[in-house]
């Protein structure tokens, strides 16, 4: 596999703890794991060995690339996520979780998933749109999984509630290989109220392009 060289270092992937019951999710976890090796790019996610997130860590670890999974305490028996798989760091609550997600990781991709999957999308586009960070955020579409849910961001656009600026945080392709392409292209915007906004260092998620790291 030829591999080519990313301005990401690490992307955090949220995706379901279920495997869905098309094939082409599993197909796109996969594949989604196989386009991170071949840019030479590192996987963070939420632990574990089960559904999509087993799949595409596995994809990420058996390509020489490196994982970690950041899990909270309570979730890490075997019985519920599985075998580890690379590195896994264990913090207290599913709060220090996303946290800890978000400072690893220099872009998001969500694949499908539920409500674990939507609440941590949301929130890192919530933490963008207020310039916590500056990091691209990707939906891999995956036979228009995600529809419904970009009907349902425009509706809010078009009824007032979301900004057309805010909207385009949200970058969406229906394959890895043109999600990724597109992250690598995203160049964040601010408006006035947003860009004099000042974040504690704590809170800040921001990553810088081409740095290659997230501070």
């Amino acid at each position: 596999m030829e591999e080519t060289k990313s301005r990401f270092k690490r992307i955090c992937v949220f995706c379901g703890s279920s495997s869905g019951k098309k094939l082409s999710y599993q197909e796109a976890a996969i594949q989604l794991g196989n386009e991170l090796v071949e840019r030479r790019i590192d996987l963070v996610y939420g632990g574990g060995s089960v559904g999509l997130m087993g799949l595409v860590s596995q994809a990420v670890h058996h390509g020489g690339r490196h994982v970690l999974g950041v899990i909270p305490k309570t979730l890490m028996p075997r019985e519920i996520t599985g075998e580890t798989i690379g590195e896994v760091k264990a913090v207290a609550d599913m709060h220090q979780r996303k946290a800890e997600m978000a400072r690893q990781a220099d872009a998001f991709i969500a694949l499908p998933g539920g409500y674990g999957t939507l609440e941590e999308l949301l929130e890192v586009i919530t933490w963008a749109q207020l310039g916590i960070h500056r990091k691209p955020v990707g939906l891999l579409n995956v036979d228009g999984y995600y529809n419904s849910l970009l009907t349902f961001i425009d509706k809010a656009v078009d009824e007032g509630f979301i900004s057309p600026m805010a909207r385009r945080i949200i970058i969406s392709a229906p394959n890895a290989k043109e999600l990724v392409r597109q992250l690598e292209e995203y160049e964040p915007e601010f408006d006035e109220i947003t860009s004099k906004l000042v974040w504690d260092e704590v809170d800040r998620l921001s990553y810088v392009p081409g740095s290659e790291v997230a501070t």
